[in-house]
């Protein structure tokens, strides 16, 4: 079984998903994963279009679109015409012109993607149609992130519903955090948030919010951590305090439940580096493991291709 009965023009956000997309993408992905022939890509360009730091999502793009036979082009912006001041919707136009078919983007600008493709629907056509990909975006959304956090929250459990997620850590500030949220609340996996008062984002829906670590561990089946982001934070944060009372470690996971990180990881401070290190700790692996899949059944369904 293809991909091919699934396409997406666009992944702009996981709201812009149908639950039915974001299953058939995960199906997709462990489809692929356990063996499964894929699509050929061959003939298609994709600019990677990255203006924020990153490795995991940068490299399994990259990689997922070599085992699809497309054809990688690294954008540099230092090098490229929005140095000069080019706006970005004729840089993007520009690249259509010359015969892209996709980029994939990271950004530190909220609303980007959902702005520029709005704008070409009600005013200016790109020279041909050209498919965004959001590889992460302000501090809202990371779709793809999301979904192959579902792909490993798939393999671990047969049924989502009623599973107990808790997130640790810096949830304001954190798009995979909103992304996984927005995503994993569809399926019915109840989620507490755990964080310090300056970590919270109140305005997020379907969440409990808790301020005592030991009492969210509790009944927990998935524990998700995130990265103190120190380039996000104007305030200086007591990290001292925070691992005292929000680091998690060997001494307060629950057993049974498993345990996941977007990366990167601030060893010994939002988890334990004794955490990181242990048989619990390659589910965090896996997940970049699963990044490789789950986007290649992105692409899969956005460029399209033909049966190898």
């Amino acid at each position: 079984m293809t991909n091919s009965m699934l396409k997406l023009e666009h992944l702009i956000d996981i709201k812009s998903l149908e639950t039915s997309e974001i299953e058939a993408i995960a199906k997709r992905a462990l489809e692929i994963k356990n063996g499964a022939k894929h699509l050929s890509c061959a003939g298609k360009h994709a600019a990677l279009m990255f203006f924020e730091n990153s490795t995991r999502t940068k490299f399994s793009f990259e990689m997922a679109l070599n085992k699809l036979g497309a054809s990688v082009y690294n954008f540099e912006t230092s090098k490229s015409s929005l140095s000069k001041g080019e706006d970005f919707f004729d840089t993007l136009n520009n690249l259509a012109a010359i015969g892209f078919d996709a980029c994939i983007i990271r950004t530190g600008e909220e609303g980007l993607i959902k702005r520029t493709i709005k704008e070409t629907e009600d005013s200016r056509k790109f020279f041909k149609n050209i498919a965004l990909i959001n590889a992460g975006e302000g501090v809202s959304a990371h779709p793809t992130q999301a979904l192959l956090d579902f792909v490993t929250i798939k393999e671990n459990f047969k049924n989502l519903n009623g599973l107990n997620l808790v997130i640790v850590g810096d949830i304001r500030h954190s798009r995979v955090a909103k992304s996984n949220i927005e995503l994993l609340s569809r399926f019915g996996v109840n989620i507490k948030c755990a964080a310090p008062e300056y970590f919270k984002d109140e305005t997020l829906k379907n969440v409990v919010w808790c301020e005592n670590l030991n009492e969210a561990l509790k009944d927990a089946d998935i524990v998700m951590t995130l990265r103190i982001q120190k380039e996000r934070i104007q305030d200086i944060i007591e990290f001292e305090d925070y691992i005292k009372n929000f680091q998690v470690n060997e001494n307060n996971l629950p057993d049974g439940c498993i345990l996941m990180h977007p990366g990167p990881v601030n060893r010994d401070v939002e988890l334990s580096s004794a955490l990181i290190d242990s048989k619990r700790g390659k589910t965090i692996l896996n997940q970049a493991h699963n990044g490789v899949f789950t986007r290649m059944a992105v692409l899969e369904a956005i460029l399209g291709g033909c049966d190898v």
